[in-house]
């Protein structure tokens, strides 16, 4: 089989052309066609003085009297005759009455009638013992030759409740009394969308019916079990290995289709159980046809897992599962005019799968080729089976030996596959026998112990080495917090010194109460720049740890606006935030990630800065903007104050730690650590932002806070 795709491109195009060929006359050859009646029947009358029917069986077919509504026996037709005269309502046979005209309208498939047919015999068959071959008829019938009733199935009757529905096949012997032979047919249908007598009706010789009919018997018996066989072995072959599910699907369609082969044909199951309920018998075909196309497709999916798309994995099964529903939850009348639908989506199927196949016979995938051609070979007959159940063909019941021969290829094709896995388990083990064989080896081997003992050390290095670097940091750190403590407590130190002497020495007992209360003023002042220098100290050293979290700037700020408002009215001064020219809430709202926290303690810096340099009416003024710089969207917050404004000389050295530009405001008494903008830069360069001031020295300041965004979230 692998030999079979070791050809260039132009030699697989040839092999799936010539599958194609193959395909179509192979489907043809296995199917016999079925004879060309040369005796037709006129009016009523079928005359086969001419032919010789107990050596060569006819298939009867032309126009047969027609009765419509009517249930009529033998006796009652002859005194109809001798009354009325000729009968001029005939029918062709065989056809469904479904679509038939009278009195100017189309008959729907329900409803009742009897046939009468006359056929003359020839001299040679008039003393002969005779047979007739009855299909399934939908879905009632009593059926008289000669006067005599000799075949009845289920119960004849006017009205669906008085009908019961049956389906078989019978084999009827009688011996002509004279040249002519009388057939009288009552026919009811209240269950099915056709009714009446759709398949051929066989006259001839009651030796070679028999013959003919237990050949069709066996051959159908032979395709079933073969079919129930090879389906119930792959479920088993699936159920001791899970792990490939393409028996399982095989097993199914196999198995699935050998049921329906009970159902069809002969109607083995009726014979075997004639109560089995008709309703149930119905269903179960519908199900299974309704099913294959998904069942195949699966089926196909596991052998070449590559070419079937997932939207028609999924159309697949919504449309197969709304086929079963309906036919589960709906009666033989309704579901049975789906038929054809069925049949188009089971076509589609299978020539979708094709359209794969040759696809991957393109890519030289093993058994694509052999795959094709009994595709070919299925997809004809199953085709066959659906015109011949809407009356549009005569070549019945052939799916099954399609079936089959499709059965057998895929059995070649899945030994094949298990072959193939076995053999690789086998070179597996083997190899991986040597590899564990090697891997003893090396765990004896010396080097490789110095070599996991080296890996042991390096870890361990690695951790000291990390556990230094965290000493050395906080060491760094302490230095840091002495050296600044020192620097930058030295001048407050000094002075109080100074009023504490001049206390002590009573220099100017007046001004002893002043005296106290600058050195109070300076002790609380120390102990806020211990504060903020050790803050200071962990934010430089990076000891400061941040809950990081995604936050809408607009929701940030309008909090912090309602938390300070009052405090900034309460210092006489106008406090607005402003944010109208972003969108507050869609996909282009600002979101920052952020320690909501420690950046509003240094936004507070920013505010609290502005309260102290700004005169009672002023204002004090929060703004958000979002601009864009090199695809990336950044949320620039700004605080705004009408103060008396910083040189623009001095704009860069506000950020440094201990540099304080006295403005006009420390006339009044304003004074700062001058460590506040400080860690204001540093917190929000740890949010991976930059901060900025921009003044005239006259008519304010404006302090620029720049947050890198997030995608925004809503």
């Amino acid at each position: 089989m692998r030999g079979i795709l070791r050809f260039g491109s132009r030699t697989i195009i040839l092999y799936i052309a010539a599958a194609v060929v193959v395909g179509l006359i192979a489907s043809y050859a296995i199917v016999p066609a079925p004879d060309s009646p040369k005796f037709q029947s006129e009016e009523g009358i079928l005359d086969l003085r001419q032919a010789h029917v107990r050596e060569n069986p006819l298939k009867l077919q032309g126009d047969w009297a027609f009765y419509w509504q009517e249930l009529l026996s033998p006796e009652d037709i002859q005194n109809r005759l001798a009354s009325d005269g000729n009968h001029d309502r005939w029918i062709s046979i065989p056809s469904s009455w479904l679509g038939y005209r009278l009195d100017g309208q189309q008959l729907n498939g329900t409803g009742f009638a009897t046939f009468r047919v006359i056929i003359q015999l020839s001299e040679q068959d008039r003393n002969e013992r005779l047979a007739l071959w009855v299909p399934t008829i939908f879905h009632a019938y009593k059926l008289w030759v000669n006067g005599e009733l000799l075949a009845e199935v289920g119960v004849v009757g006017q009205d669906k409740s008085s009908v019961t529905p049956h389906l078989a096949t019978k084999l009827v012997f009688f011996q002509p009394e004279n040249d002519t032979v009388e057939l009288v047919m009552q026919v009811a249908n209240f269950h099915h969308v056709r009714g009446g007598i759709t398949k051929y009706i066989e006259l001839g010789g009651s030796d070679v019916l028999t013959v003919r009919t237990n050949l069709k018997i066996a051959a159908e018996i032979f395709i079933t079990a073969s079919l129930l066989v090879i389906g119930i072995y792959h479920l088993l072959l699936f159920i001791l290995r899970r792990k490939d599910r393409a028996p399982l699907y095989f097993g199914l369609f196999t198995l699935l289709f050998g049921i329906r082969s009970l159902l069809v044909g002969e109607l083995f199951l009726t014979q075997l159980w004639p109560d089995f309920p008709w309703e149930l018998q119905f269903k179960i075909e519908y199900l299974i046809l309704c099913s294959s196309g998904y069942i195949i497709t699966m089926y196909s999916i596991c052998i070449f897992p590559n070419y079937v798309s997932r939207l028609f994995r999924l159309g697949t099964r919504i449309v197969t599962g709304i086929l079963c529903l309906v036919v589960v939850v709906t009666p033989a009348l309704i579901y049975s005019k789906m038929l054809l639908i069925i049949g188009v989506i089971v076509v589609l199927h299978m020539v979708y799968l094709m359209v794969g196949l040759i696809q991957s016979a393109m890519r030289r995938m093993e058994g694509a080729l052999i795959f094709l051609l009994v595709s070919m070979v299925a997809l004809v007959t199953v085709i066959n089976d659906f015109l011949y159940y809407n009356e549009w063909s005569r070549i019945g019941n052939t799916s099954p030996l399609g079936l089959l021969v499709f059965t057998i290829a895929q059995m070649v094709l899945l030994s094949s596959r298990f072959t193939r896995t076995a053999s690789n388990e086998e070179r597996i083990t083997r190899e991986l026998q040597d590899a564990n064989n090697k891997l003893t080896e090396m765990n004896m081997n010396l080097e490789r112990t110095v070599q996991e003992r080296t890996q042991a050390l390096s870890a361990a290095h690695d951790d000291l080495r990390s556990s230094y670097d965290q000493l050395l940091q906080s060491e760094q750190g302490r230095k840091k917090l002495l050296a600044y403590i020192t620097h930058d407590l030295r001048m407050p130190l000094s002075s109080m010194l100074g009023y504490v002497e001049a206390v002590q020495d009573r220099v100017k007992p007046e001004r002893n109460e002043q005296y106290l209360k600058y050195i109070r003023d300076n002790t609380i002042r120390i102990n806020r720049m211990i504060e903020e220098l050790s803050f200071l100290s962990h934010l430089e050293t990076g000891q400061v740890s941040y809950r990081m979290e995604s936050v809408h700037v607009i929701h940030f700020l309008r909090g912090f606006y309602e938390q300070y408002e009052l405090v900034v009215r309460d210092a006489g001064l106008d406090f607005m935030l402003d944010y109208s020219d972003v969108q507050d809430q869609g996909p282009h709202s600002p979101v920052v990630e952020m320690d909501a926290q420690r950046l509003e303690q240094a936004l507070f810096n920013l505010v609290s800065n502005a309260m102290k340099f700004t005169s009672r009416g002023g204002m004090v003024r929060i703004s958000l903007a979002v601009d864009e710089v090199d695809h990336i969207r950044y949320a620039n917050i700004s605080v705004q104050d009408s103060g008396t404004g910083i040189p623009p000389e001095q704009l860069e050295q506000i950020f440094d730690r201990n540099y304080r530009y006295d403005r006009p405001g420390a006339e009044m008494g304003v004074e700062g650590s001058g460590l506040g903008l400080a860690i204001c830069r540093e917190i929000v360069q740890a949010h991976g932002g930059t901060v900025r001031a921009d003044s005239d020295g006259k008519t304010g300041a404006i302090f620029y806070v720049s947050l890198p965004c997030m995608q925004a979230r809503t």
